[in-house]
């Protein structure tokens, strides 16, 4: 694993935790180059993969099967994928949904026409289904409303669908759920972790959607083909990358970035290290500041493409939209070339733009710099176990002043306010999803799950006030064993001080999206658009390259 304290000498620009790690900054996170999506793709170019549809049993009305092959140096993946007739009202984005337009799988290896038939009585259900330990993800997406049928009308008619249309919507398909980690049935992470390849955050996850990607393009084209013959076209290739893959993502994935303390540290310390490396840089060449101006455009175009009807997301954009415009006005009238450019233009920007445009402005930074920063993906992952055992032997008084030097944001709160409580955490006994109720308004708080940290350390902190300083955790914690989860995450604090969340999860101001948008970012995803405060559609890929046109195409 990559040292992460290799340049020491942009310790002192890395932004501290009780900056970062506040809920409305990390609901302002962007895209970055170590995020996910981006990893993948380089990791596959530079080993030059091989990529071939291996087998394609859709008939003319786009139902059938079929399965897309990506080879490395030492192992293959296979998306399995089926087309399904859906009535339209059984069409839904809810995760309570029993059926979808399409099913996936990302298998490990070449399929068998056996395993090809096991999995066409299995995929197509889901969670009801049937999988195994050779298939890594499980997945299912339904049809764009807006965009399929535009689409296939027109290529059948041998015209280009309408550019606005597609760049305003993005995507043909849209999943709805992407489960992994041994999830229902699908291998479990310790059965790829040693693969390097796979090793990394959702690398499985991230592959088995760009080849969905794939699929969605292939299907609309071969549908078109059947409609209108040899009139018939295809989607320009520039216009084709203007296409990604839709997602709606709601509260499941909210409690990972509670539940994975040592992993989302390493995610934070290796982008915020990226950051301070590029800040600590004395100068920047010509060629730095061009492909810095090139980004920077392409986010002003982003922008313009990025729509939402969420009154928090449309304030959101209205401010990213005249901090761009800022920024532009910065590099036309300040030197980028000498004296700490990236660094001056990170502290101007602390001073003159809102969270989004902040956040936005250190996306930008990284994107000349790859020869500096791409190492840093290599820390992402975590061995969870490590920071799993307490130190019984330390004192109370060494407790305490780790509680007061890293927790001021939880022992500062007044939980006897309502407000300061007014949210509790459970999960659904209908999909056994995690869901947010109003614990004053509403019944359920005895199932409330652990995810409340601030509130547990307050607890524990005040407990502890009550013993001697001299007294050890032991013996705290034989007396008062219900705050043994909360002292794992104390402890862990010292070495991983971006492993919390500096916010009260169930506060009545709490953003559920905040913590959906920052981990999606990590994703690589784009235009997130909220739909309420505990649900987001967001893109994926869009302006990616495809599989054939990255990968050697393998006979």
């Amino acid at each position: 694993m990559t040292d992460i304290n290799s340049m020491p000498e942009a310790a002192q620009y890395r932004r501290p935790p009780e900056v970062v790690m506040k809920l409305a900054r990390m609901g302002s996170f962007h895209q970055t180059r170590l995020s996910f999506m981006r990893t993948l793709l380089r990791r596959l170019k530079k080993e030059q993969w091989l990529f071939k549809r291996s087998l394609w049993e859709i008939d003319d009305d786009g139902f059938g099967r079929a399965v897309y092959t990506v080879t490395g140096p030492r192992r293959s993946y296979s998306l399995v994928a089926f087309s399904h007739d859906l009535p339209d009202h059984m069409r839904s984005d809810r995760v309570i949904a029993t059926a979808w337009d399409a099913s996936f799988t990302l298998f490990d290896g070449v399929p068998t026409t056996a395993d090809l038939d096991r999995l066409e009585q299995n995929v197509p259900k889901q969670e009801a289904g049937r999988i195994t330990d050779s298939e890594l993800c499980l997945s299912r997406a339904n049809r764009s409303v807006r965009l399929w049928k535009h689409v296939i009308e027109n290529l059948a008619a041998g015209r280009q669908p309408d550019r606005a249309l597609v760049e305003s919507v993005g995507y043909l398909v849209r999943t709805t759920a992407v489960y992994g980690s041994g999830k229902f049935g699908a291998a479990d992470r310790l059965t790829i972790c040693n693969r390097a390849e796979l090793s990394g955050p959702f690398q499985a996850e991230m592959l088995s959607v760009w080849l969905t990607r794939a699929f969605s393009i292939d299907l609309v084209e071969t549908i078109a083909r059947s409609i209108g013959g040899v009139k018939a076209t295809t989607i320009d290739p520039d216009l084709r990358r203007r296409i990604g893959v839709g997602n709606a993502t709601g509260l499941g994935m909210a409690p990972f970035l509670i539940n994975h303390p040592a992993l989302i540290n390493n995610w934070m310390v290796a982008r915020e290290e990226a950051i301070a490396r590029v800040r600590s840089l004395s100068e920047a060449s010509d060629e730095e500041v061009k492909d810095f101006k090139h980004h920077l455009a392409l986010a002003r175009f982003n922008v313009s493409q990025w729509h939402s009807e969420h009154s928090i997301q449309i304030n959101k954009l209205a401010h990213l939209d005249a901090d761009l415009k800022m920024m532009t006005s910065y590099v036309e009238t300040e030197s980028l070339v000498d004296n700490h450019p990236w660094d001056r233009f990170y502290r101007w920007s602390e001073q003159n733009l809102s969270l989004e445009g902040q956040e936005q402005l250190v996306s930008l930074l990284l994107e000349p710099y790859g020869a500096l920063v791409d190492d840093l993906t290599q820390c992402m992952d975590a061995d969870e176990l490590q920071s799993f055992f307490i130190d019984g032997s330390m004192s109370i008084g060494q407790t305490l002043e780790i509680i007061q030097n890293h927790c001021q944001w939880a022992i500062s709160v007044d939980y006897q306010q309502n407000v300061n409580r007014a949210r509790f955490w459970y999960i659904s006994a209908e999909k056994l999803e995690p869901r947010v109720g109003e614990r004053f308004e509403e019944a359920g708080a005895e199932y409330e799950q652990p995810l409340c940290i601030g509130y547990f350390i307050h607890r524990m902190y005040q407990a502890l006030l009550d013993w001697a300083p001299e007294k050890t955790l032991a013996e705290f914690l034989l007396v008062h064993p219900e705050h043994r989860h909360t002292t794992r995450r104390v402890q862990t604090l010292v070495t991983h001080p971006y492993s919390e969340i500096r916010d009260n999860v169930i506060a009545a101001d709490m953003l559920p999206i905040d913590l959906l948008r920052c981990k999606l970012s990590f994703f690589g995803a784009t235009k997130f658009d909220p739909r309420s405060d505990r649900w987001v559609r967001i893109c994926m890929y869009q302006d990616a390259p495809y599989p054939h046109e990255m990968l050697a195409v393998a006979p």
